[in-house]
């Protein structure tokens, strides 16, 4: 329930990685950037490094096309490719994927670095040609690589290691020196506009405290904290601070944030007609003076952006997105089937997830939110 210090986060164990040998600086250099939202997010410190490291090489991120908007507004590339949407048809995928080996082939990269941890990304750098095929070793793709970084394993399983960390391993490999160890993120003028649209239809006077409320989870519903919680943390927010309370959701999880403004006492904004994009979402997190949430993408969207977060957290373990953030407050109970890292709980109790009370989030919420509150520095 305490935030982690930065010299706690520092002494956490490296990834391994061999040290690069000597070889030419790479003119044009591809980026495969993870699947998930909040790796997306936790990769940004390489992707700063590398630029800086690399100011005149051509770079190129390759992103799939529902994260792109989390990382519009970044100047730390030159061009950004977005994967194929995926199709039904097992052959129009077959065709989008080797369309798109195609359509890489033809930008003569000399170096991809592969962030993203996927088989599927390797085989698709080989078949594009790139001579430097940089990532780690794992998921079967050794033998697609040329450069194989070493993730921490014992007993064969992955020791858990902070993701910003992990991927601040690959950019160390490439010569960067200085790695930042907190994300960043940037939002553009559109996404300022389009949250700023969400805010007046919610109601939000000028200076009312805005808490931004987070209960879905796509990973799975093991990470879900419960519908009737989030209710009673939200209103004894507004009845304490005035608070104007918006849920959001992705567009499966609309049944969820219903579900929470319908055991509410006090009225909500649901963010469900329509859902929010990610870019928008981002100016939200930014302009919210909290967010309480799951163990999920918009976490990290507060980290990167400076706002004060309650994270709930169930299966997972919390070592890999380990952050020196002093303004987050995690909140876990210590089971001993857990952290089980799984989807659904297998033991079919949730209990990592239902002895965590609304009074302990609440606590931590209030004490940030009026940490923020006494601050003149709330972002317009």
């Amino acid at each position: 329930m305490t935030p982690m210090t930065q010299s706690q986060y520092s002494d956490m164990p490296d990834t391994t990685a061999a040290r690069q040998p000597s070889r030419p600086v790479p003119a044009r250099i591809l980026i495969v950037l993870p699947k998930w939202v909040g790796d997306v997010v936790m990769a940004t410190p390489a992707l700063r490094a590398l630029r800086e490291q690399l100011p005149k090489a051509h770079i190129t991120w390759l992103v799939r096309s529902p994260l792109a908007e989390i990382v519009d507004g970044c100047d730390w590339m030159d061009e950004v490719i977005r994967w194929p949407t995926k199709d039904k048809s097992r052959v129009k995928r077959r065709q989008g994927f080797l369309g798109l080996a195609a359509t890489l082939r033809e930008g003569q990269y000399d170096c991809a670095i592969l962030l993203a941890n996927s088989f599927r990304s390797a085989l698709l750098t080989r078949l594009a040609g790139i001579k430097r095929r940089v990532g780690y070793d794992r998921d079967g793709r050794g033998m697609l690589l040329t450069d194989k970084l070493l993730p921490a394993k014992c007993d064969g399983r992955y020791l858990p290691v902070p993701m910003i960390r992990y991927y601040n391993a690959v950019a160390r490999y490439m010569g960067c020196r200085e790695c930042p160890e907190l994300p960043e993120l940037v939002t553009t003028p559109a996404e300022e506009s389009a949250a700023a649209t969400v805010l007046e239809q919610a109601g939000a006077r000028d200076g009312q405290p805005v808490v931004l409320l987070n209960p879905d989870a796509s990973f799975g519903p093991a990470k879900r904290w419960l519908p009737e919680r989030f209710a009673e943390v939200a209103d004894r927010l507004i009845e304490r601070y005035d608070a104007v309370v918006l849920i959001s959701c992705g567009p499966k999880e609309t049944h969820i944030a219903r579900k929470v403004a319908e055991h509410m006492r006090k009225p909500a904004f649901v963010m469900d007609q329509p859902v929010i994009r990610l870019g928008p979402s981002k100016a939200l997190v930014r302009r919210a003076s909290l967010l309480i949430t799951n163990d999920t993408g918009p976490r990290h969207f507060a980290i990167a952006l400076g706002t004060p977060v309650v994270t709930i957290f169930g299966p997972t373990h919390q070592e890999w997105t380990a952050n020196a953030y002093p303004q987050e407050r995690r909140i876990a109970l210590a089971v001993d089937c857990g952290p089980c890292m799984k989807r659904t709980c297998p033991l079919n109790h949730h209990r990592c997830m239902t002895g965590i009370s609304s009074d302990q989030v609440l606590a931590e919420a209030e004490a940030l939110l009026s940490e923020r509150l006494s601050s003149s520095s709330l972002p317009a």
